[in-house]
């Protein structure tokens, strides 16, 4: 185990001529965007052809079923629980992998995202590679890679009033534009700083490339154990970026004095509003998200691919026999697709 990754070979028995149908495939997309939807469709035919149902989720149900002319569809809930799938193919950016992860939370299924909108860090594939992911998916050919999650309270007194989780981070943001929020952090039950804000980011590794590296955090590898605390526009000398242990805690809390009122935001997509004296606890989960990786690529290659970094003038390692000459043109990093690395 390296972290909170682990890696393990799916096992199993590609499919073969005969149907397969007790395998239990979740196809979730934003079904709003035709580039998704159209994607879906392809993915569900596959599927379909291999001997499989495809699994979708209710509120995608009437889109993908319009769009592909089929009825040959479970629904996630109620023909097929989340205990029993075998797969989700995620198809859509960060967001919609944020979504999948929402809905197979409670089972053990690794998440295989297909890009298909802008950066996407979470995906392993681009859209032009949809028929190989789903020739990859349907013979097990894949490795699982675990992220870890944050477990997330609110607490009033001794009261706890709210519980639920992120994969990327929990933010406690100010509720009005007009009012800034007053808060105390602490680290481990002991107090930090106080201080004005418009929030304050708690981040796993994960989220570390999404609104915490928006609002100046550090980019933590994935393979760290690690939890992020990082203030938005605080009003204070010290409010800098943090980075704590696994087993810490990092909490937030919503002082009385505050003018406005506080919001609860977990991966952007789950909302509870912050009484004054409300604290926001957050720690590390038990139960991490599963990732299905088609390819071994260093995450330093996915930095450099992902925001489009400038490489250009680096030698590498000088092995026996190679020309020094410094590089003056482009480096061709190798591609997330391919499975072998540059050597360290």
């Amino acid at each position: 185990m390296e972290g909170p990754r682990r890696r393990t070979r799916a096992s199993g028995t590609p499919p073969g001529g005969n149907p397969v149908t007790d395998r239990h495939i979740l196809v979730v997309a934003h079904t709003g965007r035709p580039e998704s939807l159209g994607a879906a469709v392809t993915v569900c035919e596959h599927l379909r052809a291999a001997g499989l149902v495809p699994v979708v989720a209710a509120d995608s149900l009437d889109d993908i079923r319009e769009a592909w002319g089929a009825d040959a569809l479970h629904v996630l809930g109620d023909d097929v629980e989340v205990g029993d799938l075998e797969l989700v193919i995620v198809l859509g950016g960060d967001g919609t992998i944020l979504r999948a992860a929402e809905l197979a939370r409670g089972g053990s299924a690794p998440l295989l995202g297909v890009n298909l909108g802008h950066v996407g860090f979470l995906a392993e594939s681009e859209k032009d590679d949809l028929g190989k992911a789903i020739t990859r998916a349907l013979g097990r050919d894949y490795l699982v890679e675990e992220r870890m999650t944050m477990s997330v309270r609110v607490k009033v007194g001794t009261e706890v009033i709210y519980e639920s989780w992120a994969l990327n981070e929990a933010t406690v943001e100010k509720g009005s534009r007009e009012r800034m929020l007053d808060v105390v952090v602490e680290v481990d039950s002991r107090p930090l700083s106080s201080f004005g804000c418009d929030g304050v980011v708690m981040s796993t590794p994960t989220g570390s490339t999404a609104y915490a590296f928006s609002a100046g955090g550090p980019v933590v590898w994935p393979s760290l154990d690690a939890l992020l605390l990082v203030p938005l526009s605080a009003h204070a000398l010290f409010a800098r970026p943090l980075v704590v242990g696994p087993n810490s805690s990092l909490a937030v809390e919503v002082l009385e004095r505050s003018q406005g009122f506080g919001v609860l935001w977990c991966d952007g997509r789950r909302a509870f509003d912050l009484p004054p004296g409300a604290r926001v606890v957050a720690r590390r989960s038990s139960t991490p998200v599963r990732l299905a990786r088609l390819h071994q690529a260093p995450f330093t290659d996915r930095l450099v691919k992902k925001f489009a970094l400038s490489v250009t003038g680096w030698r590498g390692p000088v092995e026996p026999g190679e020309a020094t000459e410094p590089v003056t043109g482009a480096i061709e990093l190798p591609l997330l697709g391919e499975e072998e690395g540059r050597p360290a």
